[in-house]
C-alpha cells in the first residue's frame, strides 16, 4: 500500500518537527502516538495509551522511551523534550529519516552507527512494542533505554505528588503499579531499577490551545545492552498484560502479524487504486471493540473523542460498507440499536466507564435509519434488517409523536427541535454559538430520507409502505415551500420562531443544505439541486473540505486558533470540515448524472487530500482546517468521518461511478 516518507528538511528543528504527528492504534481505542521527531507535544501523546475499558478509560502509561548511545565514553542522547524556555536533548540532530509504512519508522545516525526504530501495537491488546535494529562498525557502544511513565487519564496532566508507584523488577524488566493499574515492561536488554522524577515537561500543542501543558514524568530505571559489531536487535515491550519471556524472534512474529492484518484489509477490498489503499489503514483504526456491548463501535477521532452516534453513523458506510466489512457494520449498528431510547440513539458514549450515554442529538437516529438502508442495499441481508426494523419504526414513531429535547413532527410534517442538537452544536456555557433551534434544512432532508428508507425496506419485509410514502410526499411539498430561498437560489439554513412569535429565516450560506441533494432519497428537482451545488462550490468549497460559513458573512472566522472560547466560536463559523467533501462530491456527481466529466472533476477534488495525508496526522485526515489559506490542519489529527466520507465518495462516486458494486 506504499508508505509516507517525511523529508528530513521538514524536521530539521524542534518547531517544524512537532507539526507532523503519527498514531498507531490497537482496535480497542488505545494507541501509541507522538510527533515525527519523538517529542510529545500533547497530553494525549504516549507510546502506550491504553483503553482500560475498551474503547474508553484511556490512560497514558508509557509516555516516552528515551534512547542514549554511549560511544567510547561519549553520550549521544536521541530524545527530545520541551522544558520551560528550553528544548533538551535535541535528538532531532541525529534523525535522518521518518517513514510510516505501515508503522512509524525512524533512522538515527551517529557516525557509522545506524539506529532503526519501529513502533507498533498488538491488535486488540493494550501492548506496544518498540524494536530496534542497530548496525555498527564501532567497538565499545552501549545502548540505554529510559522509560518515562505516567499512569493518568489522557485528558489530564500529573505532578509528582499526585501519584506513587510500586516497582517489582528483575533483569528482563519491571512491573509498575499504582492503585489497581499495572504496567509491564520487558526487553532483551538488562534492566536496572532506580526511580527518578523529571519535572516540568511542556506540551506546546496544549499551550497553544489554552490547556494545561506542564507535567512531571517518572523514570523507574533503564535498560542497557552492549552492542556488537554488525547487526543488533533490541526491543522493549510495554503492556497492561503480564508479558512472557519474549525473545526477539517472538517480536518479529508479532510484527509480521500486524503487517499481515493491514495487508489483508487491502486484499479483501479488492481494489488496486493507490489513493483508496492509502486510506485503508486509517479507516481500520476507528473500528474498535466495545466491552460493554461485546461488539464493535467507532471511535470518532484521535486523540480525544470516544464513540459518538452521529459520527459513527456518518462514518459507517465509508469505514465498513465500501470496504466490504459487513460483519463489522452489523455489529456497530447493533451496538447503537441496543442503546436506543425513546427513538434516540446515543449522541455519545462517555469517556469513562460507569457513566450513562448522552442522547442530546436530533440527527444521529436519522443517520442510523439511513445506514440501515445502505447496509441492506450493499448486502441484501434481510435477516439483519428484520432485527433492525423495530428500531427504525421506533425512531420514526417517536419523531412523529415527539420525544426528548423538543424533537417532534410539526403540523406541516416537518421536524422541529430544540437548539444545539445538530452537528453544529458548539456551546459556551448557556451561549449557543450557532443557534439552530426550530426547523433545520439537513434534519428535514434526513427526515424525508428516513421515511423513504422505511418505505424501501417495507417492500422487502412485507410491511405496508403507504403511510411512509404519504408522509414523505407531505414533507417534500412543505420542505421546498419553507426552505427554498429564491433570492439566493439555495436553501435557508434554519427556520425558527423569535420571542414575538415571528418566523425568522436564516439565510446564512452554510454547508448543511448539501444533504438535501446528496442523500439517497432527495426531494429537490434537479435544477434546484444544481443551484445548491453551484452555490456551495462558489462560497464554501476549499481543497480540503467545505467551509461552515461563507467568507462574506460578518460572523466568519478565518482561523481556528486561541483558547477554548475562541476555538468554539470558530468551530462552525468558517472552519473547514474535510468530511463534508464526501456529500459535496455525491451531490455534484448526482446532479450531473454521473457524467464522465463530473467523475473526473470529483476525482481531482478528492485527490487533493493526497497531499494532506503528509500533513498533521500522517496517513490520515484531520478533523478540521482553517477557513482561510493555507487551510492549516486543526483539531483531531485523525477523524473517522473525514477519512470515511472521502473514502466512500471516492469508491462510490468515482471508482464505481455511482453504482453499487
Amino acid at each position: 500500500m506504499g508508505g509516507f516518507d517525511i523529508s528530513s528538511e521538514e524536521f530539521s528543528n524542534y518547531e517544524s518537527g512537532i507539526q507532523k504527528e503519527w498514531i498507531v492504534t490497537n482496535g480497542l481505542g488505545g494507541y501509541a502516538s507522538s510527533t515525527v521527531i519523538g517529542a510529545n507535544s500533547r497530553t494525549y501523546h504516549g507510546l502506550l495509551v491504553a483503553a482500560l475499558n475498551p474503547p474508553v478509560d484511556r490512560t497514558v502509561m508509557l509516555s516516552s522511551l528515551d534512547e542514549e548511545v554511549e560511544v567510547e565514553g561519549v553520550l549521544h542522547r536521541l530524545a527530545i523534550h520541551k522544558y520551560p524556555n528550553t528544548v533538551y536533548p535535541k535528538g532531532f540532530e541525529y534523525l535522518k529519516k521518518f517513514k510510516l509504512n505501515p508503522f512509524p519508522t525512524t533512522v538515527h545516525e551517529i557516525g557509522d552507527i545506524k539506529i532503526k526504530k519501529q513502533i507498533f501495537m498488538v491488535h486488540e491488546k493494550n501492548t506496544t512494542i518498540i524494536r530496534y535494529k542497530v548496525t555498527s562498525d564501532t567497538e565499545n557502544v552501549i545502548l540505554r533505554l529510559h522509560p518515562f511513565i505516567n499512569m493518568r487519564n489522557f485528558h489530564h496532566t500529573t505532578k509528582s505528588n499526585n501519584i506513587d508507584f510500586l516497582q517489582e523488577s528483575n533483569e528482563s524488566g519491571t512491573i509498575l503499579r499504582t492503585g489497581n493499574i499495572s504496567l509491564f515492561i520487558r526487553s532483551n536488554a538488562i534492566y536496572t531499577p532506580s526511580g527518578t522524577w523529571y519535572y516540568n515537561f511542556e506540551y506546546d500543542a496544549e499551550r497553544m490551545r489554552g490547556q494545561a501543558y506542564q507535567e512531571d514524568c517518572y523514570n523507574p530505571g533503564y535498560f542497557e545492552i552492549e552492542l556488537k559489531k554488525g547487526k543488533n536487535h533490541v526491543f522493549v515491550a510495554a503492556s497492561t498484560d503480564d508479558l512472557p519471556d519474549l525473545q526477539i524472534d517472538d517480536i518479529d512474529v508479532l510484527y509480521d502479524q500486524e503487517v499481515m492484518h493491514i495487508n489483508l484489509l487491502a486484499e479483501n477490498l479488492g481494489l488496486e487504486d493507490a489513493f483508496a489503499l492509502k486510506l485503508i489503514p486509517a479507516a481500520d483504526s476507528f473500528i474498535v471493540k466495545r466491552a460493554s456491548t461485546h461488539s464493535k463501535s467507532v471511535i470518532a477521532g484521535y486523540h480525544w473523542f470516544s464513540d459518538w452516534g452521529r459520527d459513527a453513523m456518518i462514518a459507517l458506510p465509508g469505514l465498513t460498507l465500501v470496504t466490504g466489512r459487513f460483519d463489522d457494520a452489523a455489529q456497530i449498528l447493533s451496538s447503537f440499536a441496543e442503546n436506543c431510547r425513546d427513538g434516540l440513539i446515543p449522541n455519545r458514549f462517555a469517556d469513562s466507564s460507569g457513566c450513562q450515554p448522552d442522547y442530546n442529538t436530533v440527527d444521529a437516529s436519522l443517520w442510523f435509519v439511513h445506514v440501515v438502508g445502505r447496509y441492506f442495499a450493499y448486502t441484501g441481508d434481510i435477516g439483519f434488517i428484520k432485527k433492525m426494523w423495530s428500531n427504525v419504526q421506533d425512531i420514526i414513531n417517536n419523531y412523529i409523536n415527539g420525544t426528548d429535547f423538543g424533537i417532534r413532527m410539526d403540523s406541516d410534517n416537518l421536524i422541529t427541535h430544540d437548539g444545539q442538537l445538530t452537528w453544529m452544536d458548539a456551546k459556551i456555557g448557556d451561549f449557543e454559538v450557532t443557534p439552530r433551534n426550530g426547523k433545520t434544512c439537513e434534519i428535514n432532508a434526513l427526515w424525508y430520507n428516513a421515511l423513504k428508507t422505511a418505505s424501501y425496506l417495507s417492500e422487502y419485509l412485507n410491511e405496508d409502505a403507504y403511510a411512509y410514502d404519504a408522509m414523505a410526499d407531505n414533507v417534500s411539498r412543505r420542505f421546498i415551500r419553507v426552505f427554498w430561498n429564491p433570492d439566493e437560489k439555495c436553501l435557508f439554513d434554519c427556520i425558527s420562531i423569535d420571542g414575538e412569535d415571528r418566523v425568522v429565516r436564516d439565510s446564512s450560506i452554510r454547508p448543511n443544505q448539501i444533504f438535501a441533494v446528496s442523500l439517497t432519497h432527495t426531494m429537490l428537482p434537479r435544477k434546484k439541486g444544481l443551484c445548491i451545488v453551484n452555490r456551495i462550490e462558489r462560497d464554501l468549497l476549499t481543497p480540503v473540505g467545505l467551509r461552515t460559513l461563507s467568507q462574506d458573512n460578518p460572523g466568519y472566522k478565518k482561523r481556528y486558533i486561541g483558547d477554548s472560547v475562541a476555538r468554539d466560536i470558530a468551530y462552525h463559523n468558517g472552519t473547514v470540515w474535510p468530511w463534508l467533501i464526501g456529500p459535496y462530491v455525491s451531490a455534484y456527481t448526482k446532479v450531473n448524472k454521473h457524467s464522465q466529466k463530473s467523475i473526473d472533476y470529483a476525482r481531482s477534488i478528492l485527490l487533493n487530500f493526497d497531499g494532506h495525508l503528509h500533513e498533521g496526522g500522517i496517513g490520515s485526515i484531520s478533523e478540521i482546517c482553517d477557513g482561510d489559506y493555507p487551510h492549516t490542519p486543526r483539531g483531531c489529527i485523525s477523524q473517522a468521518w473525514s477519512v470515511a466520507e472521502i473514502l466512500r465518495a471516492y469508491i462510490e462516486d468515482v471508482v464505481n461511478k455511482g453504482q453499487l458494486p
